[in-house]
């Protein structure tokens, strides 16, 4: 995957960040938004944005949600770093979301509590052009590209606002490990079966080429989308997933939101299931 270097069970779940990241966290307020809405950028960043943007508009065909390739389409972003006051204005007509910059990784509180708000922190800064591959933290691609489009659906919108508070909800009660393993196979690694076959809508996969060449191939494993299943599914994240989980529509993860608080106790009472490791129960995609 690119964006991070070592296993994890991800930053959601944990309190603090991680030392030496790259962004501004000096300048950065109580909710760990920055105070500016309007950030400059160099004709190398605008070049940047535009050789990632191509890259992946290339293999998109087939690979990407139809509803994910709407949104992008509808933000027309493709020639130029997003202005995210811009994009906001579009995200308020579609679904009241909105977006917010931020120095990069946020803390838990700070997270949840910007969703709840539908507010979507986005990264101020974007990668150099030797990064185009590989980059430690996420940054403006991968927060704007992979996640915002998908903002622009309805039933996507409300199902993160409902993540938002239900993450508040388990920092309190010490549930957030199993509430990161939903983020990361939902959010950022989730698939979804359309009338022309599976496609990929998860930002983790979206903002990267190599991610979305594998979740689409014959490589790995595809279960249909079990709330009680992802929450005990331990991951990588140094490298592409052995293992994704499939819906049917947007609508099921906002009525997963629902089935969570009883679902997260038992979570946190069962041994994690291992990264790519098999279950009694797991039914494939498509067998």
């Amino acid at each position: 995957m690119e964006g991070t270097t070592q296993p994890s069970e991800g930053v959601i779940g944990t309190a603090t960040l991680p030392s030496g990241l790259r962004g501004d966290y000096d300048r950065a307020r109580a909710d760990g938004t920055l105070p500016d809405t309007e950030i400059a950028r160099s004709e190398a960043d605008h070049a940047t944005w535009r050789t990632l943007v191509a890259r992946q508009r290339a293999i998109y065909p087939g690979r990407a949600a139809s509803a994910w390739l709407e949104g992008l389409d509808r933000l027309c972003c493709d020639d130029a770093v997003p202005k995210l006051d811009t994009a906001s204005g579009i995200l308020r007509d579609a679904t009241g979301w909105s977006l917010v910059p931020c120095p990069g990784l946020l803390p838990d509180a700070q997270f949840f509590g910007l969703l709840a708000k539908r507010r979507f922190p986005v990264t101020h800064w974007i990668r150099r052009p030797d990064e185009l591959d590989y980059i430690v933290e996420p940054d403006i691609f991968h927060d704007f590209l992979g996640h915002v489009p998908l903002l622009t659906q309805p039933n996507y919108a409300d199902f993160l606002e409902s993540y938002g508070h239900l993450g508040l909800q388990a920092e309190r009660r010490g549930q957030l490990a199993p509430l990161a393993r939903f983020y990361w196979f939902m959010v950022e690694f989730g698939l979804i079966a359309e009338r022309d076959g599976l496609r990929a809508y998860g930002a983790g996969i979206l903002s990267s080429r190599a991610e979305t060449m594998h979740a689409l191939s014959n490589a790995p494993r595809r279960l249909r989308f079990d709330m009680a299943r992802v929450l005990r599914s331990a991951y990588r994240i140094d490298e592409v997933q052995p293992v994704y989980f499939v819906i049917r529509d947007y609508a099921e993860l906002y009525a997963a939101i629902e089935q969570a608080p009883a679902l997260l106790d038992a979570a946190m009472a069962a041994e994690p299931i291992p990264p790519g490791g098999t279950e009694a129960g797991d039914r494939d995609w498509g067998a």
